[in-house]
């Protein structure tokens, strides 16, 4: 099979990574790539928010099979002009994928299906939203409604955080996804995230990780896009785990599905766990990065046929082949992320460290230059490993850390604190 996945970040490093190393795979084709992606794949250089650009990429290059990693090209509609073109590919329509580009339809689906949710309020404007948050007090969550890129959730634990976070969305911060504002209750427990493909009918649970939101050690500071993940997630047991698909993701699913919006890809459900319940924190309607790193890891190969029958809608007789073992991965981001950030310093090192299936660098911003390998992003690389524990994993993963030369990056050091 020719082979195309779209994205630029660790976590479509980490699906192209699988894919290749499954036989069905011909060629490998990720636009537009980075650095670390070119030593498996060819990268393209494509607009993949331009779905008429993709269609014509993909008839150009004879590709069978499109996957589609981040949010930004499903919101845009792009599964919809390659489906409309008659090509095979994996992701949810734009009208599914309203699961996470709107905070408010993700609730209102929640509210129809009767899924446990936190309370929840809609505003388009700052002074109501102000009264409620006065009526309600703290701690509180206030939610820029559309697509932030992991960056428009607030947790305020006083009502001066809530207003200034409430002031800042309606004044542009975040651009047209903060036009509308959702503020929901404090969801007091542990959170954890949990992956499921849909075909439209069938849901398939493929696995649970959870990642570490804040940037500094024992979840301090400002809330980041993840600095490092491991899975599985000891909280989600086998029961929490049934609870989970019997109340909120196959009523969910069921409920797109009425709606005549059937949803078809890997369902991403952020659920907070507390006194053996599960709630719904969000939906996302990609993989999760850096979760995605550690998923990958430990699917491998098998990867490619579980997207396969996703797309194909085989996913009532498709198996997931769980090896018992734990992966970590660690994120090094330049230093100033999530704040303001320098790009273009040199990272040595990489080419000494042992790659394989249980030790793999995933680069999310870097890029090539002049020989070396740079820094080009906020968060630029998942240094993941596998182990029989997750106390190896984790071991295996800090000691790649530690033999990377990038003096103008940083890491938390307590990955895996929550389940150790």
């Amino acid at each position: 099979m020719n082979i195309l996945v779209l994205g630029s970040g660790g976590r479509e490093h980490a699906l192209a990574w699988a894919i290749k190393q499954n036989p069905k795979c011909d060629r490998l084709i990720v636009a537009p790539g980075n650095a670390g992606i070119a030593t498996l794949a060819e990268c393209a250089s494509l607009d993949i928010l331009d779905g008429a650009a993709v269609v014509a990429f993909v008839e150009q290059n004879t590709i069978d099979f499109v996957v589609i990693g981040p949010e930004a090209p499903l919101a845009a509609g792009v599964a919809d002009a390659l489906r409309a073109a008659g090509v095979l590919c994996f992701g949810p329509s734009a009208e599914a994928a309203r699961l996470e580009a709107s905070k408010g339809f993700t609730k209102e689906i929640c509210d129809a299906c009767g899924a446990p949710t936190a309370a929840w309020a809609r505003f388009d404007a700052a002074e109501p939203a102000r009264a409620y948050l006065r009526e309600k007090g703290a701690p509180i969550v206030v939610k820029a409604d559309g697509l932030a890129a992991g960056k428009g959730v607030i947790v305020a634990m006083t009502e001066a955080e809530a207003i200034a976070a409430i002031d800042d969305m309606f004044g542009g911060q975040f651009g047209a996804a903060g036009a509308e504002v959702v503020i929901e209750e404090f969801m007091a427990g542990e959170e954890a995230s949990f992956f499921v493909l849909c075909d439209g009918e069938n849901v398939l649970p493929i696995g649970t990780a959870q990642d570490h939101k804040r940037v500094g050690d024992g979840d301090t500071g400002p809330n980041t896009g993840g600095m490092g993940a491991y899975s599985p997630a000891p909280v989600l047991t086998d029961a929490l785990m049934e609870q989970a698909l019997d109340r909120i993701v196959r009523p969910t699913v069921a409920e797109m599905a009425r709606r005549g919006t059937p949803y078809q890809g890997v369902l991403y459900a952020g659920l907070m766990i507390d006194g053996g319940q599960a709630r719904l924190v969000e939906y996302n309607v990609r993989f999760g990065d850096p979760e995605c790193q550690v998923l990958m890891l430990r699917l491998g190969a098998q990867a490619l046929d579980l997207l396969l029958a996703c797309a194909e809608g085989r996913l009532a007789d498709a198996r997931v082949n769980w090896a018992d073992d734990h992966a970590l991965t660690v994120v090094l981001a330049t230093k100033g992320y999530p704040g303001d950030y320098a790009k273009g310093s040199a990272i040595r090192g990489l080419d000494a460290l042992t790659e394989d299936t249980a030790h793999m660098v995933f680069h999310a911003g870097t890029a090539a230059r002049d020989g070396q390998i740079v820094g080009n992003g906020g968060r630029v690389l998942n240094v993941t490993a596998r182990g029989a524990t997750l106390a190896e994993a984790r071991d295996r993963a800090y000691g790649m850390v530690d033999a990377i030369d990038w003096p103008e990056g940083f890491c938390r050091r307590d990955i895996g604190w929550r389940a150790l």
